[in-house]
């Protein structure tokens, strides 16, 4: 088969020209009974490939044909030697990744700066995360990557670990040595396997890092949606087999994908596979050329600077993404949510994220130099808009230790639980997730000892105005913990 072609796509597009006659769900029978000004908006074809896993179309949970050829053809694409489409975005690649490899009791090295669903995951398999703090970023208060030297460390401390991950990129763009990570784990017959939510588009161009399969992982989620072009929702699960197994990968998978699965979704990963491997190059060439352009000229806006290959300058910042425009607003005087508020209100442009000393922007296939003019145009507006209150801040970087654990978070999810006062929670159990998001970084999860030093840590950020999410309770005056006051370890 040929890169040019898309097996899934073709086939819905030949089973609609068909016009069979539908006696199965969904229940808008290509659009005939939906809403009409919704079906007005999205129009007749993409209602009319809204199919089920009928026979001439495969199925998702045990593909023999179109998906498979798909699927075979994504595998080639991204270097691995099987892929798995997704329609439970990222986050069900994820948990299918994890549960892969870990169960009940075993240890799995893991970032501290982890996306939520890792944490699902880790709770559903009942495993025990062994924390890695990851680098911080003296100058602009954001976590990169996890170094070699780290994994080597918590390996030799912990010889039992069953699985290693590591997110590459981050959220921010920046990866670690994930080759150098992968040798110290195949040593020890350990997998890695990597959230590469951010990463779609690092395998098809020389001048970014190198992707998770490029790098020898054994796995990787991988977000097309993201950054290579399919619809929200739709991500791959890329696998190198050996110390993985791709049937209990595919059994994890079925127990987590719903037999539902949207067709239109399935195939917009299909195109875009096929678009990313033949036009990928040229595409990722021109966004580039638009990112370098603009952080050029970010730079030489007043109290604006914007992230380069200069801070890289160790083994956790070993290469960045050069799409992810990082801009430190914090000697504006202002914070980056106040500079994402700054944008929507006075230019109609939204952010990626924004947290106290910076906004995010991501530049992707889907750009032009006229949006980046825009952005450019709205920026140096900010800048005079707050240049009266500008002034040289320092960074001040505030990390909370991570909390012991007393017992594994899925036994913690499940306890007894009770509800406190959170200023009375010192020494509790934590019995439920709070952390900062985005991009999530945990504060507490099920498990972990409540600290004095970590409930000031989450009131600073309530006071910051950064969104702390998680707990029952949304004004985080009270939390639940395990009725069992005294920790266990």
């Amino acid at each position: 088969m040929s890169q040019l072609e898309t097996p899934l796509f073709d086939v819905l597009l030949k089973h609609r020209n068909r016009h069979p006659i539908q006696f199965h769900i969904p229940g808008h029978k290509k659009g005939q009974g939906i809403d009409p000004a919704f079906r007005e908006f999205v129009g007749d074809n993409v209602l009319s490939i809204d199919l089920i896993n009928i026979a001439p179309l495969d199925d998702l949970h045990s593909p023999k044909g179109a998906i498979k050829e798909a699927q075979a053809l994504a595998a080639e694409a991204f270097g691995a030697d099987y892929t798995f489409f997704s329609v439970q975005g990222t986050s069900g690649a994820i948990m299918t990744m994890i549960m892969t490899v870990v169960g009940p009791g075993d240890k799995i090295l893991v970032p501290r700066n982890v996306h939520k669903s890792i944490m699902s995951a880790i709770v559903f398999a009942g495993a025990i995360p062994i924390f890695i703090h990851p680098e911080v970023d003296s100058e602009y208060g954001i976590s990169h990557g996890i170094s070699p030297e780290a994994v080597e460390k918590a390996l030799n401390a912990y010889p039992d670990t069953k699985a290693v991950l590591v997110i590459n990129p981050t959220y921010f763009g920046f990866t670690a040595d994930l080759k150098r990570i992968v040798e110290l784990a195949h040593n020890r017959n350990i997998p890695v396997v990597v959230d590469e939510a951010h990463g779609v588009h690092i395998k098809f161009h020389d001048d970014l890092p190198y992707s998770a399969m490029e790098a020898g992982a054994d796995m990787a989620a991988t977000s097309v949606h993201k950054l290579g072009g399919s619809m929200t929702q739709t991500s791959v699960l890329n696998v190198r087999e050996g110390l993985v197994s791709a049937k209990r990968v595919q059994a994890v998978f079925s127990m987590l994908t719903t037999t539902s699965t949207s067709y239109p979704l399935l195939a917009s990963l299909d195109t875009a596979r096929r678009q990313l491997a033949i036009h990928g190059y040229d595409l990722i060439d021109e966004a580039l050329r638009l990112a370098r352009d603009a952080r050029k000229r970010i730079n030489q806006i007043p109290h604006l600077k914007c992230a380069g290959k200069e801070i890289l300058h160790s083994s956790a910042t070993y290469d960045m993404d050069p799409l992810k425009l990082l801009i430190s607003v914090k000697d504006l005087g202002i914070t980056g949510h106040q500079a994402e508020e700054w944008l929507r209100q006075n230019a109609n442009i939204e952010v990626e994220l924004s947290d106290l000393y910076n906004i995010l922007c991501i530049v992707t296939l889907g750009d032009t130099k006229k949006e980046v003019n825009l952005l450019l145009n709205a920026l140096g507006r900010m800048s005079k808009a707050f240049d009266s209150e500008a002034a040289v801040t320092e960074t001040v970087v505030n990390v909370p230790d991570i909390p012991a654990l007393a017992m594994s978070p899925r036994d913690a999810f499940y306890a007894d639980t009770e509800v406190v006062p959170l200023a009375e929670a010192d020494n509790c159990i934590c019995a439920e997730f709070i952390m900062v998001y985005p991009p999530g970084i945990p504060i507490f999860i099920p498990g972990e000892i409540i600290t004095k030093e970590n409930i000031e840590y989450i009131q600073m950020n309530i006071e910051a105005g950064l969104p702390v999410q998680g707990p029952e309770d949304t004004t985080l005056k009270t939390i639940r913990v395990i009725k069992e006051r005294k920790p266990i370890i």
